[in-house]
């Protein structure tokens, strides 16, 4: 598939600080011994300081933690040396996936899958409330997990213009509304980035990455970094629409297009871990069946969910937890995947709404709860969606996506909760899980 926007090339000058650094400016020689005591006190500071700095004074806190170990000869570097210093308590993310954690990239396609106006970008607070390309009315669950784990910015969308110099720092977000795990997922949307191909970009920064620190560097600092796939709903959207056959015709049963997805998705993590990628979180697929584009679809009564749509679902997400575990125990400890299980965390907001906060979990806050499902803004009230008056209290933002408030309860219980909601580990220990390997 051929996109309708050329590649973003990376101009040889970005993060040149990086390269002319040093090894000098390290202020202590560095021992076998002295290393792994470094990296023994960098999950402890990560571990002490999370437990102290929450909320609006997260990044300011972080800042000044790393530039006072600095001070008292407890940090080698600031910035780090990309090849032996990770980022002070910082997180590298790369992020693959849909809409549900597309950060504008779409906005530079001709598709359309597009968030590019308001009110999306609403409670989207580094941009003044204007719209970014998130699908949703703030964070994304991504955003969320990044800025808890102390990124000091959002990954970028890939395709923005501004990505190139963020290459090698914090992380480039590749993901793309209405793409999916299989190439012609999205297909009426017209441009998307389907998986592989996001993947293919990837391999791009790579290379650049490379060209910065060598081949050993980029291994040890992709070590490190974090991985997240967050795709597989418009597969099976798509699957599910009486116009969009697949293989042919009539399509194949719910069991076959279960392990056709399951089998393609291997091959794009097993190509992941090819390129480096060790620490890798793997998103199921929500409850679909209860979204509000499909209740409406199904003509399925308030405050029901559609059983055959979250049947196959689940049929998917067991499989696909199955491969990551046999996958968890080909690989050995020197690599992890992560299942994250947002079937029962959606679902169980969705379920026990009154719970967590809400008053709505059947009508999007935008759009409206019948076709076309539009939510935008016009020139006056006429000409505009219907907006609901509080989104805190709404599940749905629109007819496909939650809230912000929804997101950040997902992201917290994906960042600390149990092996109910992801396993083996959570996000957290993901993050401090250490990495040896030098192939």
């Amino acid at each position: 598939m051929k996109l309708t926007t050329s590649l973003i090339t990376l101009p040889v000058n970005v993060k040149a600080d990086l390269v002319l650094m040093p090894r000098t400016a390290i202020s202590k020689e560095k021992t076998p011994q002295n290393q792994e005591d470094l990296r023994t006190k960098r999950v402890r500071w990560g571990r002490d300081l999370r437990r102290g700095c929450y909320g609006n004074h997260w990044l300011g806190a972080t800042q000044q933690f790393c530039e006072n170990e600095k001070e008292n000869g407890n940090y080698p570097s600031f910035p780090p040396d990309p090849a032996t210093d990770f980022n002070c308590l910082s997180v590298t993310s790369f992020v693959f996936g849909d809409s549900l954690v597309d950060a504008g990239n779409n906005d530079f396609l001709f598709t359309l899958s597009k968030a590019d106006s308001p009110p999306y970008g609403i409670d989207f607070t580094p941009s003044g409330g204007q719209p970014t390309g998130r699908f949703t009315n703030g964070r994304t669950i991504s955003d969320v997990v990044d800025q808890a784990l102390g990124a000091n910015s959002l990954p970028p969308p890939y395709l923005a213009p501004n990505s190139a110099s963020n290459a090698v720092h914090g992380g480039i977000n590749y993901a793309s509304g209405a793409s999916g795990i299989l190439d012609q997922t999205g297909k009426l949307f017209i441009g998307r980035i389907p998986l592989g191909e996001q993947i293919t970009y990837f391999e791009l920064n790579r290379a650049y990455m490379v060209n910065v620190m060598g081949e050993n560097g980029t291994k040890s600092f992709l070590n490190k970094a974090i991985f997240s796939v967050t795709i597989g709903s418009n597969d099976i959207l798509n699957y599910l629409q009486p116009s969009i056959p697949f293989f042919g015709e009539d399509k194949v049963s719910p069991p076959m297009f279960q392990d056709f997805m399951v089998s393609n998705l291997t091959v794009h993590l097993k190509r992941l871990h090819e390129l480096g990628a060790r620490k890798i979180i793997v998103v199921g697929v929500g409850p679909l069946g209860c979204i509000p584009f499909v209740r409406a679809l199904h003509l399925v009564p308030s405050g029901k969910c559609s059983a055959k749509v979250n049947s196959l679902i689940q049929g998917y997400n067991k499989k696909l937890r199955d491969m990551l575990n046999q996958c968890n125990q080909e690989m050995g400890p020197e690599t992890i995947y992560v299942y994250a299980n947002s079937y029962d965390i959606f679902g169980g907001i969705i379920l026990n709404y009154h719970k967590y906060g809400f008053e709505n979990a059947n009508d999007p806050c935008c759009g409206g709860y019948f076709p076309p499902f539009v939510c935008f803004k016009g020139k006056d009230a006429n000409t505009s969606s219907v907006l609901c008056n509080d989104r805190a209290k709404y599940v749905f933002w629109d007819a496909y996506h939650p809230t912000e408030a929804v997101n950040l309860i997902i992201a917290e219980k994906l960042l600390n909760g149990d092996e109910s909601a992801s396993s083996p580990i959570n996000i957290r220990e993901l993050y401090d899980y250490k990495i040896d390997r030098t192939n």
